[in-house]
């Protein structure tokens, strides 16, 4: 009876890592199967999909930076769902955070600042535009009761709108016209603005976001777990009407929530043009803010599986953009494929739980 007591917890985790593997390796093989009926040759699909996703120092330092931004958002989201908040925004609060780090980094003052101030007040900017955008979320569920998840969806989309007009008008963000053929973007930021690379090595474009990012990731950890905040975050999430007649301050705890977790989104947003793109331009966030969403569903409310997620996604985001390049793979079927590993992670999550709950 003893050595089966033992022997549980580690069957458990055997499983839990077993089931979910064998769920990608399976998704990955009918990908592959896609890609054959598909007419395209299945050894150039995997030789582009590993040249892209790790073959070079540029296309490893590519991933990880995608890695990055990617778990920011799962951050985010796991931070505001331990207080039963869903936070579906992050693309919006990317692209208000890329708009308000391309805005002072392109004022000249901040520029020309000493001491790396030229790059931390840009960061700091974008970081605050994500957590006043997920603010305004909170600040409408305490007020007016308004569903997280639709303010934050719509919310997104104005975002989305915000940076089309910012490139479009001159008067705003746009570069100067000087011929029919300008670009509706920014001007490029300046070099003292951007994020110093992490290597040293020039053909690597792997930058310090992903100190920052592993910094945030562990001090997360310590706030859901070690933290008189995140108990209250835990007690508002399990029953808001019990912790508040406790005299905890529910509705500012609500609004700090979806506003750090904003935060988060705004400073992968910043980190995105700063560190990879090193200008504004409509479309800029790229699904990230999607992407990071299903990093955090599927981390299970643990730090380490966003991190873990996010180098998944990041690798496979890297990855589908080569074979769509050099293998000529439809960049439709590259999402589908996307697509089917999401689910089958997903549906593997849930079998575990399930399996787990009938073993107790």
């Amino acid at each position: 009876m003893t050595a089966l007591a033992i022997a549980m917890p580690d069957r458990r985790r055997l499983m839990a890592l077993s089931i979910p593997f064998a769920a990608v390796i399976g998704s990955m093989a009918i990908g592959l199967l896609l890609i054959a009926i598909s007419g395209k040759s299945v050894p150039d699909a995997v030789e582009a999909f590993l040249d892209g996703a790790f073959g070079t120092a540029f296309a490893f330092g590519a991933s990880i930076n995608r890695a990055v931004s990617l778990a920011l958002i799962g951050l985010g989201f796991i931070l505001a769902a331990r207080a039963n908040l869903t936070n579906v925004g992050g693309e919006g609060q990317i692209a208000v955070g890329g708009i308000a780090a391309t805005a002072l980094a392109l004022w000249q003052p901040v520029a020309d600042l000493p001491l790396g101030l030229a790059v931390i007040l840009p960061l700091l900017a974008g970081t605050l535009a994500g957590a006043v955008w997920g603010g305004i979320a909170g600040v409408m569920k305490v007020r007016f009761g308004t569903n997280e998840v639709i303010s934050t969806l719509l919310l997104g989309f104005v975002a989305l709108l915000m940076v089309y007009w910012c490139v479009q008008s001159t008067a705003l963000l746009r570069q100067p016209q000087t011929s029919s053929s300008t670009l509706p973007e920014s001007l490029p930021i300046p070099d003292s603005t951007k994020l110093p690379g992490l290597t040293g090595d020039p053909e690597s474009p792997l930058h310090i976001g992903l100190v920052l990012c592993l910094l945030l990731a562990l001090g997360t950890a310590i706030v859901l777990q070690r933290s008189t905040f995140g108990v209250r975050l835990r007690a508002i999430g399990h029953n808001e009407l019990a912790a508040r007649r406790a005299g905890m301050p529910g509705s500012i705890l609500l609004v700090v929530a979806l506003g750090i977790a904003g935060g988060f989104g705004g400073l992968a947003g910043a980190i995105m043009l700063q560190g990879e793109q090193f200008y504004l331009k409509a479309g800029f966030s790229s699904g990230y803010g999607f992407d990071g969403l299903v990093v955090g569903l599927l981390s299970r409310g643990s730090t380490l599986g966003v991190l873990a997620g996010a180098l998944f996604f990041g690798f496979l985001r890297s990855g589908g953009i080569s074979m769509e390049i050099m293998a000529g793979v439809p960049s439709a079927l590259t999402v589908v494929i996307q697509g089917l590993i999401v689910i089958a992670v997903a549906g593997s999550v849930i079998l575990v739980e399930k399996l787990e709950g009938g073993q107790r």
